[in-house]
């Protein structure tokens, strides 16, 4: 299938047409306007270098909130109040580390300057939310996103201490689910929130389920 070059106009092809890799188009930009759209399209950006790339994949990586798993060891670390949970208090130290930290088997980070200012500008207008993990005053481990009605969006996450974004994680998707939210989008899959409860769905249900979701 072509691959999509997008211009100024503010469209994406649909995504039935994306490579098999989920690899939709490249290029336009990352105006508030044109992230908002591709979410609720069910697509999301990622860099190669200096160029936009546009996914949906099919399979798409979920996590339906009443479905999370939470390990016995993870009970207890919760129960002993190991850390502080908070929202919206770091935004951008959360980015930031998402941007900085080391990641096994990744040279590189796909969050540029661009993004971060991207998603913060989004979390400025109350669209993206970070979600914390602290310790003795230390933003210890945590994860941000895009949420549009009932869904999440996920889109990084650090730690730098054992559990630390686990528990961010877990704490946060109670919360959502507490406030109505019924779908955590996970995008590509990892081992790591699989044994979360993030499962695979097909991309058209996916799909489905964001018009029925996601509101303006």
């Amino acid at each position: 299938m072509p691959l999509f070059a997008l211009n100024s106009d503010l469209i994406f092809p649909p995504v039935n047409l994306a490579e098999p890799d989920g690899l939709l188009a490249f290029g336009g930009d990352l105006s508030m306007e044109r992230l908002l759209l591709a979410y609720r399209s069910g697509i999301f950006p990622w860099y190669e270098g200096r160029n936009i790339l546009w996914w949906c994949p099919d399979p798409r990586f979920v996590l339906f909130p009443r479905e999370l798993k939470v390990s016995k060891s993870m009970q207890q670390t919760i129960k002993k109040n190991t850390f502080t949970f908070k929202v919206n208090t770091a935004f951008r130290e959360v980015i930031n580390n998402c941007k900085t930290i080391t990641r096994k088997d990744q040279e590189s980070t796909w969050i540029s300057d661009d993004v971060k200012n991207a998603y913060s500008r989004l979390h400025e207008l109350g669209y993206a939310h970070s979600a914390e993990a602290w310790l003795n005053g230390e933003l210890l481990g945590g994860l941000y996103g895009i949420r549009m009605g009932k869904v999440f969006f996920g889109e990084s996450m650090f730690s730098k201490i054992s559990n630390a974004s686990k528990y961010a994680f877990i704490s946060y998707v109670r919360l959502l689910q507490s406030e109505g939210v019924e779908l955590i989008d996970c995008q590509v899959y990892t081992e790591h929130l699989e044994s979360l409860g993030a499962r695979m769905i097909p991309r058209y249900e996916f799909v489905c389920r964001l018009e029925e979701l996601v509101k303006e």
